[in-house]
């Protein structure tokens, strides 16, 4: 929201100046985000044309002697048609810089002649689109004062960052009231709009809709014999000021309600109108062209307001092209309309639509305005474009009705800790606009129209608060404990931060991906449940709640890929999505690698292939990974399983599930199936995982804090090495569990280190070789020892996998 100082001094009687102005608006809530003093035009000064020669070298140039009330005249070269001697225009010296062709000047030279600076066109100082000429000033123009204030252009712009529950202050008169409220000066209240009205206006109006919410109410006067031209000089300067485009007067008028009161307004060329007017729903398929010289296809959830020839304007968005008001309409139609702010939220978003009415409309506008909203708009065309106002006619609105809060006192040290009496509560309050009645320490308050985001006692709290000043909170440290203080941390949020700090360390980065994915996404990932899908998404490719983490981040690398960093990791730690249950949220730990992001290190083979780098990702460093994740957050390492396969997106022979017993399941790791790369437009060379935080178990309660003392055995490790023929379908991992299960006090670990299928280990067999690592504990073992061990190393694997020792 821009607005000017003095345009805000127009509805505040106040003596402050900006700085303490833009201080007070941030300490109420009103955060300033941009201040823009105008410094850039001070340059620009008052000068007179002494005299204008012709440019020696050029027919179409003349050199201007130019007095800027500093000295000896200047020399410049100008070229403007209207440059003569007496002119008396806006100077810009050299070392200047010039907004409006975004250029610093220099001392020229033109054709062999000097040039000390420059006249300005209206266009170079961003006063207006015109540059036929240059700025040619009244002959008592002050020489050598400064142009800015001579044509208040040195008017200072505020910016303040609004929250989208404070529609109060969409107009720059509600955030003068609440300054005032503040103690910041006293607000202007204008005298009610008086003129004179004569017969009636012929337009009728009815409201044809099925839910009366839609359009509460419609306002409509029709105004003869309208002189539309420019508008004044002191309306065009306010809209150009915030970005905004003058294009005559009837338009600036609205557009200036809409800022200066919050009252978005529309106007039809009532020559265009055909018969009477209707508020509908548009047909389905039904089409309008624009204001904004744009076609759009509407639907039934769409409101319009229409004639018998078809669409004139979607309800509280935008106006159509065919009944716009142009330099030759005489009558007006002036409409002041209050729409449901869920419809227009919906509808812009829907069409891609953004005006400043739909920005009002959407957070909600005051009710109680719409008909004096209606009164001073027509006040102003009567004033700027003459003519006569016909009687209004107003339809289906059936007053407002306030909201009634029953607010306890207490309530506002309860929830802010702020000690504020019950009569500067009060005080507070009567100066924002509510009513207060009742006495003692429960008071009931009326809301006032225009603000429809306070519906509690809280939410009147937070009014009292940000007027008695947020920064009076004082900071106040916890409360101290004699003894140490239990973990604050639940083991989910120590566990995510343990698997985001362990996925750095192996030299992912963290990206953070939208919730919300395109449906055939979220089908290929097993979600695309009805209950999953937004009611009101922000864009229609999101349009479902992601059921994995896997779509945003093969996405993110992507991009990265298609701007020439193909070799990527990332990984996330957040939520996904499997029901609209609380149930149903997940925490989840995932991460993908692309191109030769291994961990042993990205590029080129012969460039890292030392480091064991270079070569493209594949399932084993997503496994490493999803492990990794699991070893961080303090799972023991011997009771997880992995077992052949995952979910469909990954591939059926380079993948793998990771459980914690046989019904646990802790995560996926793999390469993905080419038709869900296919699917997603996502090439190369790519291996992902996925670990379910919240499925690992709660570690059991330990007596003590204290961790074990240290104990190390003194006696020698021992590696043995055994190589056993099973049958192909039997896994590697089968194996190593079988072998650790052969006596797990003294066997510490187990590696698989080859696997050969040939001709000698026979048809449908494969060998696998493995490690053993055997750590003695209380004595040395024995050669009978170790045979008794290998014996029952090889009784259990064949046991479990009927694997036979290769010979």
């Amino acid at each position: 929201m821009k607005f000017t100082l003095s345009w805000l001094k127009e509805h505040l009687e106040t003596d402050a100046g900006l700085d303490e102005i833009c201080t007070r608006l941030t300490e109420i809530g009103l955060e300033v985000e941009d201040v823009d003093d105008k410094a850039a035009f001070k340059p620009f000064v008052i000068a007179r044309v002494v005299s204008a020669e012709k440019h020696p070298q050029a027919d179409r140039l003349k050199v201007l002697m130019v007095d800027t009330g500093s000295g000896a005249p200047v020399q410049v070269v100008c070229g403007a048609p209207n440059a003569r001697a007496g002119l008396v225009g806006a100077f810009a010296a050299p070392g200047t810089y010039v907004p409006g062709i975004d250029v610093t000047l220099a001392v020229g030279n033109i054709r062999g002649v000097e040039s000390h600076g420059m006249m300005c066109s209206e266009k170079e100082l961003q006063i207006s689109d015109s540059h036929d000429g240059i700025i040619d000033l009244p002959d008592d123009a002050p020489v050598g004062q400064s142009y800015a204030a001579y044509a208040h252009l040195d008017d200072p712009l505020i910016e303040i960052n609004l929250t989208p529950n404070r529609p109060d202050c969409t107009s720059i008169h509600g955030i003068a009231r609440d300054l005032a409220a503040s103690g910041l000066g006293t607000l202007k209240t204008r005298p009610a709009p008086s003129f004179a009205v004569e017969g009636e206006t012929p337009v009728k109006l009815t409201l044809d809709l099925d839910d009366p919410k839609l359009c509460p109410g419609f306002a409509l006067r029709l105004v003869r014999g309208v002189r539309n031209g420019p508008s004044p000089r002191w309306m065009q300067q306010r809209l150009i000021a915030i970005g905004l485009r003058p294009i005559n007067a009837l338009v600036d008028v609205t557009n200036y309600m809409t800022f200066d009161q919050g009252r978005p307004i529309h106007v039809f060329d009532a020559a265009k109108i055909n018969g009477n007017l209707t508020v509908r729903r548009a047909a389905e398929g039904e089409t309008v062209l624009a204001l904004d010289q744009r076609e759009y296809k509407l639907s039934p959830n769409n409101v319009v307001i229409a004639d018998e020839n078809g669409i004139e304007s979607i309800g509280g968005i935008m106006g159509g092209e065919h009944s716009g008001c142009d330099e030759n309409t005489v009558d007006v139609l002036i409409e002041s309309a209050l729409w449901d702010p869920m419809n227009i939220a919906k509808s812009g978003r829907a069409l891609g639509i953004i005006t400043d009415a739909r920005y009002r409309f959407e957070r909600g506008v005051d009710p109680d305005y719409m008909v004096p909203g209606l009164e001073r708009t027509t006040e102003l065309v009567l004033e700027l474009c003459g003519g006569k106002a016909a009687k209004a006619e107003i339809v289906g609105y059936q007053g407002h009705e306030p909201k009634i809060v029953d607010f306890p006192y207490s309530e506002v040290k309860r929830l802010t800790g702020l000690d504020v009496s019950n009569e500067e509560s009060n005080k507070i309050l009567t100066r924002l606009g509510f009513t207060v009645s009742g006495s003692g320490e429960r008071v009931s308050v009326a809301v006032p129209s225009w603000r429809p985001d306070v519906d509690g006692k809280a939410d009147l709290v937070e009014e009292v608060m940000r007027i008695h000043g947020v920064d009076n909170i004082k900071p106040t440290p916890l409360e101290s404990h004699a003894t140490v203080n239990a973990k604050i941390l639940t083991t989910l949020q120590i566990r995510s931060r343990l698997a985001k700090r362990a996925l750095a360390a192996r030299g992912m980065l963290e990206a953070v991906t939208w919730s919300f994915i395109p449906e055939d996404q979220a089908k290929l990932f097993g979600g695309g449940s009805p209950a999953l899908k937004l009611a009101n998404p922000i864009a229609a490719e999101m349009s479902d709640m992601r059921p994995s983490l896997l779509p945003g981040l093969l996405s993110a690398a992507q991009r990265n890929a298609d701007k020439g960093y193909g070799d990527v990791a990332l990984f996330e730690v957040s939520g996904t999505y499997e029901n609209d249950r609380p149930d149903g949220q997940r925490r989840v730990a995932g991460g993908i690698r692309r191109g030769t992001a291994s961990l042993a290190g990205a590029g080129r083979a012969w460039s890292n292939a030392a480091k064991g780098g270079g070569k493209p990702v594949d399932v084993f460093d997503a496994k490493a990974d999803a492990l990794a994740v699991i070893e961080a957050c303090g799972l023991p390492m011997g009771n997880i399983q992995i077992e052949q396969g995952g979910p469909e997106w990954y591939h059926p022979g380079r993948s793998g599930t990771i459980k914690m017993g046989p019904k646990v399941i802790l995560g996926y790791f793999g390469e993905f199936h080419p038709l869900t790369l296919e699917t997603l437009d996502v090439s190369g060379a790519l291996c992902g995982f996925e670990v379910y935080v919240d499925a690992m178990p709660e570690a059991k309660r330990k007596a003590t804090r204290t961790k074990p003392a240290l104990e190390l055995s003194p006696f020698q490790l021992v590696r043995r090495d055994f190589a056993f023929v099973v049958d192909k379908a039997v896994e590697a991992g089968a194996i190593v569990k079988a072998a650790t299960g052969a006596d797990r006090k003294l066997v510490t670990g187990v590696n698989v280190f080859d696997i050969f299928e040939g001709a000698s280990v026979g048809d449908g067999k494969k060998s696998v070789a493995i490690e053993v690592q055997i750590q003695p504990v209380e004595r040395t073992l024995t050669d009978e020892d170790f045979e008794a061990l290998t014996q029952r190393i090889v009784a259990s694997v064949a046991k479990f996998t009927g694997g036979v020792l290769r010979s």
